[in-house]
């Protein structure tokens, strides 16, 4: 049982082996990373390993995609092939959420990513994962709104159709079967 974000010894092992296996099989995403290091990272931080465990349940397939020289922090993004499955038919925030008048979702992407501990993708980082891959084929990511847009009550998503990449717009308060969000970790 998850005891004030941190996992026990069995659950930090299981969750380290699978995100190694994860890297080894996915190795163009992290050109020139040494999982030890990673490894390393990781150990010596419980509560970022109780996040990523949050991403591992609710889907999200979490995998390594960078490394920012400047923080010395490893940047690991949701790398499943669909939005997450258990983070799906969510308005964007609380705000949207709160303005509907009936049929409120059970959660917001904003308010479920701050208790998971992730951060949104934004535009930029969702097409720096579309460049890794094909995702969102059948199912579309909140992605985390420029305040100009949300201010007049928008929010966008993006998703891969006809092999392009689409980022779209959406009222915030809106909600879909298909569409969740993706998060992203830095270690």
């Amino acid at each position: 049982m998850k005891d004030k974000k941190q996992l026990s010894e069995q659950q930090t092992s299981e969750l380290l082996e699978t995100l190694k296996a994860r890297f080894e099989k996915n190795k163009s995403r992290h050109e020139g990373l040494d999982w030890n290091k990673i490894k390393a990272k990781l150990e010596a931080d419980p509560e970022k390993l109780w996040v990523l465990d949050e991403m591992e349940v609710t889907g999200g397939e979490p995998d390594v995609v960078g490394y920012d020289k400047k923080s010395d922090e490893f940047i690991f993004f949701d790398c499943s092939p669909e939005t997450p499955k258990d983070r799906r038919s969510l308005c964007y925030d609380r705000a949207a959420w709160e303005s509907r008048k009936a049929n409120k979702p059970e959660n917001t992407a904003m308010d479920m990513a701050s208790e998971m501990g992730v951060e949104l993708l934004t535009e930029e980082e969702y097409q720096q994962l579309q460049a890794l891959g094909k995702f969102d084929l059948k199912t579309s990511s909140w992605l985390k709104t420029p305040a100009n847009v949300r201010k007049l009550g928008g929010a966008i998503f993006g998703d891969r159709r006809f092999d392009r990449v689409f980022i779209y717009h959406n009222g915030a308060d809106s909600y879909y079967a298909a569409r969740g969000f993706r998060g992203s970790l830095r270690v």
